[in-house]
């Protein structure tokens, strides 16, 4: 096979990717001088971000003043089993005060206290009212706010409806990657100094999931490719409320901010179970556990009619419902035909998000590849066995800017590296075999079905 040809863009940084990581760590990249594309094979804002509802964990002390970032340190950890990367959770806990008062500074909106601070909501498994939200559409707003800010920061510039397959290396240093547009299968080479991998999880290798089509792992493989490390894969965070009816609603997320607004999960006997289970924190313990709690009620056979359990909220009052939780109230109205002011809501286990990734160094999100870093559920270490609710749009705003920084900073002490040929070629061939009428092999779909279902 002869080289195919293709475009080639230069830029300082790369980051690969374009929800709330990606977004800002090219608003930091972008901001430290660097010219930064922000490739993504979706659109701009298009991401897992927006189905992370309930709001940002950070120790504001504005509802409950005992709170303070060691607490939420302690929350995060017993959380994870004590296995989560302990100054990961340190950098989080005392930073992420700061990205929430910078997002409001930027244009984001959060819901208020009485006397004008940003609210606080409570969430499972932490000690005190914590999660600074809009109502239950946070993540929503993140993504608003940070693409806002990026596309007014000079020297960013997005390229939609790319998808990047490999990453090229001279020597042990990543120096851009390749890929191809969507739109026209023409393939495209990325020359970058540095590169910031934030493409998200991999939920999609599970059949019921709250991730959209694009959370199918292309960073962490990417990432392993290249040979960094990868960490803590084996932990995948089952969300305990998703949709589970009708079937084509099936693994929409429900989120967590319906409990923490003081929904009550019922079985089929009409039993608050969570008394069983851990009678002090009830509905808000921590995820793994009440997913656990969900699924051994239906295998007990008290589970809901399509295998799950009821939640409740109808004691909190259709107007307190519709001002608090309007995107639940909506979501079930329009997919399900329930009004979850009036009636019980089935909901079950769906898979999340996946704690595990990259490895990455704490303070400046760095991969064990030079060249290379990571941030956002792409990367592994913060959470542990079990991430809490709230921690992970904090996780893109504190480790997306460090992330952006160091990548910028290493970027200006550099030149771009020649392309290899070589790697150019090898990854177009192993692109077009798929086309290869007569090639022989696997069917990548079949395969991905067949996954799901053992999934």
């Amino acid at each position: 096979m002869t080289l195919e040809s293709y475009d080639t863009i230069d830029c300082d940084v790369l980051v690969v990717g374009a929800g709330g990581a990606g977004l800002r760590a090219a608003v930091a990249a972008g901001e430290a001088g660097c010219s930064t594309a922000v490739v993504t094979k979706s659109l701009l804002g298009k991401a897992h971000t927006v189905m992370a509802e309930g709001g940002i964990g950070a120790a504001l002390g504005n509802v409950d003043p005992r709170d303070n970032w060691g607490v939420h340190f302690a929350d995060t950890m017993l959380g994870g089993q004590l296995i989560n990367d302990w100054r990961m959770v340190e950098i989080y806990a005392q930073e992420v005060i700061d990205r929430v008062y910078e997002l409001e500074r930027w244009g984001g909106l959060f819901d208020r206290t009485p006397d004008g601070r940003i609210n606080q909501r409570s969430f499972g498994a932490h000690t005190f009212w914590r999660l600074a939200h809009v109502g239950d559409r946070t993540g929503l707003e993140l993504i608003r706010t940070c693409q806002d800010r990026a596309v007014h920061t000079e020297n960013v510039r997005s390229y939609m409806e790319y998808t990047l397959t490999n990453l090229l290396k001279q020597g042990d240093r990543v120096v851009g990657a390749i890929g191809y547009r969507r739109n026209d299968g023409g393939f495209v080479v990325f020359r970058a100094k540095s590169t910031v991998l934030a493409s998200g999880g991999w939920g999609r290798m599970y059949k019921h999931t709250s991730n959209s089509w694009e959370g199918t792992g292309d960073g962490a493989a990417l990432a392993y490719r290249a040979g960094a490390e990868l960490l803590d894969m084996e932990f995948v965070q089952f969300h305990p409320t998703g949709m589970i009816w009708p079937p084509g609603a099936r693994g929409i997320l429900v989120t967590e901010a319906v409990r923490g607004e003081g929904g009550r999960l019922y079985n089929s006997l009409g039993e608050r179970f969570m008394e069983k289970y851990d009678p002090k924190k009830m509905e808000l313990s921590s995820r793994d556990v009440v997913a656990r709690s969900i699924y051994k009620e239906a295998q007990a056979g008290r589970g809901s009619p399509h295998g799950g359990a009821f939640l409740d909220v109808r004691h909190r009052g259709a107007e307190y419902i519709k001002k608090r939780l309007p995107s639940m109230y909506e979501q079930f109205h329009a997919l399900a035909s329930v009004d979850i002011t009036k009636e019980p809501f089935e909901v079950g286990p769906t898979i999340h998000y996946t704690m595990g990734g990259v490895r990455v160094a704490p303070d400046t999100a760095a991969t064990t590849v030079p060249g290379l870093y990571a941030a956002g559920e792409v990367s592994g270490g913060l959470h542990g066995a079990n991430r809490l609710g709230g921690n992970s749009l904090g996780d893109i705003l504190v480790f997306g800017k460090r992330a952006g920084e160091a990548a910028a900073a290493q970027a200006r002490s550099l030149s771009h590296a020649p392309i290899d040929d070589g790697q150019v070629e090898a990854e177009q061939r192993a692109l077009l075999a798929y086309l290869d009428p007569e090639a022989k092999g696997e069917n990548p779909y079949l395969l991905h079905e067949a996954l799901q279902e053992a999934m």
